[in-house]
């Protein structure tokens, strides 16, 4: 891609505490906007040398959340991610292994978790992954479970060797990200990255171009578009600090302790070691103290790093490997633009042949704006149009609400993208459940720091590969991407439709647009495939250390 601008950062709604930020990697707070362009590397370490993540952090130094833009280190920002087989590559013990959540430790196409996203039903890829299946993944080698006890004395089949869908082509032990302010400094650095890499036989098996490339006519708003034209990254949750005293979470310097009304989740929802939405810390994953003195040098600079460690909170004798890291979920989605848009414009054209005589015909823009639930803009659709109070300068409005600015969809479509995504208030039965159907919305929000990956459709149309790096960050990967995945987004009976799933990333079939005086009935067909997938953990900067000095040891601790 050609070199771009540099974006002006926006001001951000919140951010780290200077104590907690510096111990954060950077990806977490921020999703360095001012860095339009970027490269993601899925890094093989299969076989590799001892000390190559000494290597590539001195060649890629990951990036803290105390980073700023506008200095001379915030011209630059990197960020690596691991999946449970390339922390077991980089010698963490077994018991440490096992300490990390079910699903890292399963990978996202273990049969059960496939099932639920949607992926893989009763032994066969469905139309939303790419033919013959995904080609990368962490190939993980979940733990062993005992089949259950038998309930009935019935036949029972076991279908789990079939539907299992083997390893990918492709496996990634960790997914090393590069921002940069222009194309070329991008690429130069990943290259000189991967010659380093090279040198301790880690393989970059897949490298992907990211971008964000703000229009000139989105520079007052500073929206990015995804390949379809639409604003992307909009509706995000806002963290507040439930730590009473901690002060981790900032706005303007000040401490943020009072929910969003809207969009406020706990800092614990996005940051594991700090209290979630049931008050609680979540499970992280631990390290054994050993009683023993260290001996060689190397095992020396793990006991360093592992002094580093926080304690674990519950238990005693146990360092905290998780806190201030995440779960990373990653999913390359590949777009079809032209027959995005074709299918857009057949559904419209098959909509104006049965509308009443006189009815001013739609268009495909109308159809793929219901279908995500904004405008190209970002707007949300709203039965009376814009509500009162919007952004000055023209960006995209948050703080509606659906069950009080659009309760039957008229606007936004009760099973649009957008509103499957997060249903904020929109599934509550009557006024007086609103409230509470917004909390529970938000425990299961998702911060997305997606990038789109290839050109432009405009740009290169016979350049084929493009999409959308989707990656977002959790602390409960099954409660918050996986509860997203199924109980909303592929949900056949979402708001009370029928036989219906979301319009934009699930499998084409019927979506209901609702009018006055009869609703729409239409077959949309959709043009996103999984490429490929996994989930990753996104250490803090002392597990950084911790897990960097297990990679030169020569045991495990």
């Amino acid at each position: 891609m050609a070199a771009t601008a540099v974006t002006e950062a926006k001001p951000s709604a919140w951010a780290l505490a200077e104590t907690v930020a510096e111990q954060t990697q950077g990806f977490v707070a921020t999703s360095f906007g001012w860095l339009p362009e970027g490269r993601a590397l899925l890094l093989d370490a299969t076989g590799a040398r001892q000390g190559w993540l000494d290597a590539l952090r001195e060649a890629a130094p990951i990036t803290d959340a105390a980073l700023r833009p506008g200095t001379q280190r915030g011209r630059r920002a990197a960020a690596i991610a691991f999946t449970h087989g390339g922390l077991r590559g980089l010698g963490l013990a077994r018991e440490t292994l096992a300490s990390f959540s079910p699903p890292f430790q399963e990978g996202m196409f273990q049969i059960d978790r496939s099932r639920r996203l949607g992926d893989r039903v009763f032994g066969a890829w469905q139309p939303t992954v790419q033919k013959g299946g995904p080609d990368w993944s962490g190939n993980a080698h979940p733990p062993e479970q005992a089949m259950p006890a038998r309930a009935y004395n019935v036949d029972y089949e076991d279908d789990s060797a079939d539907a299992g869908p083997g390893p990918t082509a492709l496996t990634a032990h960790a997914l090393l990200l590069l921002y940069a302010e222009t194309d070329a400094d991008a690429a130069e650095w990943s290259g000189r990255v991967e010659a380093v890499l090279d040198g301790f036989g880690v393989r970059a098996v897949r490298v992907l171009d990211l971008g964000m490339n703000v229009e000139e006519r989105d520079r007052a708003t500073g929206i990015s578009r995804e390949h379809f034209g639409f604003a992307d990254g909009l509706s995000q949750p806002l963290p507040y600090d439930a730590d009473p005293g901690s002060g981790a979470v900032v706005r303007g310097g000040v401490a943020v302790t009072e929910a969003d009304p809207v969009h406020g989740v706990p800092l614990g929802e996005i940051l594991l070691g700090f209290r979630n939405t049931y008050r609680e810390l979540p499970p992280v994953p631990s390290v054994v103290r050993p009683a023993s003195p260290p001996g060689t040098p190397a095992r020396s600079r793990v006991a360093e790093a592992l002094g580093r460690l926080p304690p674990h909170p519950e238990a005693e004798g146990f360092a905290d490997l998780g806190k201030y890291g995440s779960y990373l979920v990653v999913r390359q989605l590949y777009q079809d633009v032209p027959k995005f848009w074709a299918s857009m414009k057949a559904a419209a054209a098959r909509l104006n042949t049965s509308m009443p005589q006189g009815t001013p015909p739609v268009t495909g823009d109308w159809i793929a704006e219901r279908v995500v639930g904004r405008t190209r803009d970002g707007h949300v659709l709203c039965p009376m149009g814009p509500r009162p109070g919007l952004p000055p300068n023209g960006a995209p409005d948050n703080g509606f609400l659906f069950l009080r600015d659009d309760p039957h969809g008229l606007g936004c479509p009760l099973g649009s993208h957008i509103r499957r995504g997060h249903p904020r208030d929109g599934l509550a039965p009557s006024a007086g459940d609103a409230e509470t159907l917004l909390r529970a919305a938000n425990n299961h929000r998702i911060l997305r720091r997606a990038r789109k990956y290839g050109p432009s459709y405009d740009a290169a149309p016979d350049v084929p590969d493009r999409g959308l790096l989707f990656m977002c960050v959790n602390t409960d990967i099954a409660r918050h991407f996986e509860f997203v995945q199924q109980t909303w987004l592929l949900n056949r009976d979402f708001a009370g439709l029928r036989d219906e799933q979301d319009p934009l990333v699930g499998p084409s079939g019927r979506f209901t647009v609702p009018a006055e005086p009869f609703r729409h009935a239409l077959e949309v067909e959709t043009f996103v495939q999984l490429v490929g997938g996994e989930y990753f953990f996104l250490p803090g900067i002392a597990a950084l250390d911790y897990i960097a000095a297990m990679g030169r040891a020569e045991d495990g601790a």
